[in-house]
């Protein structure tokens, strides 16, 4: 079983919900159930899911106003919605797609078909995921390198004074010689971190203090 592979069903008829958990389980997928969409979103952050599988009526909270739900938020807006319905007409199928749906399958359901929709509706969640990392993997980039190049040209400068500052003045004078020491070795380690900023390619983000993260240079 490829644990990463979360299939979220939300379905209120007992029967249906055991058959589509019964059969996706045995395909591989790691599969949680719910009875309606207050359930699902008391999961969801937890769970995490790729794909929801949910029911078009529903008690509490059906499936047209889950999706809405999931879909106006950014953390959930790329997980797969897929909408389960006996209604047939186009218009029931527009509006179950205007809400945000990404797929919608017509009551009975064959099983294959089924399956079909879940490894499709996977595919596509982890490329639009791949995008994303991809293009925040990039935006870190550009944003390194502005910030490495607005800093090192008033580090330049500051280089250049303190290089004409030693030149003027008697460093083993006065104590002065340590505090020269610390700015060179200052200046050294800001040139250093503006060199790696520079030149990075893979950012990497790691865990810092009070749940703060911050990139790895």
């Amino acid at each position: 079983m490829n644990e990463e592979d979360k299939i979220l069903i939300v379905e209120d008829e007992n029967d249906a919900r055991f058959i589509y958990e019964r059969l996706l389980t045995k395909n591989g997928y790691n599969v949680k159930s719910v009875e309606n969409g207050d359930d699902a979103l008391e999961i969801i952050s937890d769970f995490r899911p790729k794909v929801i599988l949910a029911d078009w009526t529903m008690p509490k909270l059906n499936g047209v106003e889950l999706c809405n739900i999931v879909k106006n938020k950014d953390e959930y807006k790329l997980i797969y919605f897929i909408l389960l319905t006996a209604r047939t007409s186009l218009k029931d199928r527009v509006e179950g797609l205007d809400t945000g749906a990404d797929d919608y399958l017509v009551k009975p359901i064959d099983n294959q078909e089924l399956v079909a929709r879940i490894r499709s509706g996977l595919r596509i969640h982890n490329l639009q995921n791949e995008l994303k990392n991809i293009e925040h993997s990039k935006a870190v980039v550009e944003l390194a390198c502005t910030i490495g190049h607005q800093i090192n040209n008033p580090l330049s400068s500051l280089k250049m004074s303190i290089d004409s500052l030693k030149d003027e003045i008697n460093v083993k004078k006065d104590g002065i010689e340590d505090d020269i020491f610390v700015i060179d070795e200052s200046l050294k380690r800001i040139q250093e971190f503006v060199k790696a900023l520079q030149k990075l390619q893979s950012p990497e983000i790691m865990d810092y203090a009070l749940d703060n993260k911050m990139l790895k240079i």
